[in-house]
């Protein structure tokens, strides 16, 4: 069995790089350790319906914030991812099967939680012939069949190696949000993203829009890799071009001295100007801040989401 909690075990991929220099992080940055009774009862709830989250395994700065308050993003399809991206802090290597029960455990947790909206996401899974698109399918429609009042929302791979027919089947379960990170500008994709390609997950947003024209479409991405302003403001025109509806941007920070290093922590002051110049170009929701992560705040965003395209529809 291997330790994940050992580094080594953890990314092999990454255990022969050299250190990267890890700097210290400016005051806005940084957060409180976790103590709420909250943020031990949310993780009592996970534990004993023996689901995995992204919150833990990706290293999120605001797992304390989110659990205290009940929220958490469940990843589903297991712990170990079969891509080893260079910012990514979940463990690489070959997964194990699917568990056919996890789609009903994850909908008990969302029903015991009370959630009334709910971040699905899940690990790369290019073992598999559909990269876990049924598996996606069956999450969803247990949650809708558990907790009928919950928003879903969820953040899917890039099914790269599949069949169109995968997003296919993932976009007729509908979700109320469908999310595919960027993560990165284009040239910077073969040292951050090497096992993605950047206008392939482009048109996977686009696609979605394409078959099911009412679903919410949304991708972030990290700044602080050694992108310029100009890039990431090509990336934003791109992502209209696909009919993106929400952008997230937040600092990427180093889980570890052998992931990719920091180029720069990004001040407050550039993220409210990329804000400013992502609203700019139509976005319907932008969240633009150091600490913003894929499902920080997405319940009250997804509410703010509802609500902006009622008004650009003439409807509110």
């Amino acid at each position: 069995m291997r330790e994940l909690n050992i580094p080594e075990q953890r990314h092999p991929e990454k255990a022969h790089k050299p250190d990267q220099a890890q700097p210290k992080k400016p005051s806005w940055i940084r957060v409180k350790a976790p103590t709420s009774q909250g943020y031990q009862d949310t993780r009592a709830i996970l534990k004993s319906n023996r689901l995995v989250t992204v919150c833990e395994e990706a290293g999120c700065p605001n797992v304390g914030e989110c659990w205290s308050q009940g929220h958490a993003t469940m990843m589903i399809m297991g712990e170990i991812c079969t891509r080893g991206c260079s910012f990514c802090n979940v463990a690489t290597g070959r997964p194990d099967t699917l568990d056919a029960f996890e789609p009903g455990r994850v909908a008990h947790a969302v029903q015991t939680l009370g959630l009334k909206h709910v971040v699905i996401t899940s690990v790369d899974r290019d073992d598999l012939k559909d990269g876990g698109a049924e598996h996606f399918a069956q999450t969803i429609r247990a949650v809708r069949h558990r907790a009928p009042g919950t928003t879903i929302e969820i953040l899917t791979p890039d099914f790269l190696k599949c069949d169109a027919r995968a997003l296919e089947i993932v976009v007729e379960a509908k979700p109320d949000v469908f999310n595919h990170n960027l993560e990165t500008v284009p040239g910077l994709y073969p040292e951050v993203r090497p096992g993605a390609r950047y206008f392939h997950s482009l048109r996977l947003l686009q696609r979605v829009k394409d078959l099911d024209p009412t679903i919410f479409t949304k991708s972030g991405i990290m700044v602080g890799l050694g992108e310029g302003a100009m890039q990431v403001k090509q990336v934003m025109d791109d992502m209209r071009a696909a009919d993106v509806d929400f952008l997230t941007i937040g600092q990427y920070l180093q889980p570890s001295p052998k992931h990719h290093r920091v180029d720069r922590f990004v001040h407050p002051d550039e993220f409210k100007e990329y804000e400013r110049a992502a609203y700019g170009k139509g976005f319907l929701m932008v969240s633009a801040t150091p600490l913003t992560r894929s499902s920080y705040h997405a319940g009250d965003d997804f509410a703010r989401l509802r609500a902006a395209r009622l008004t650009k529809l003439g409807l509110a």
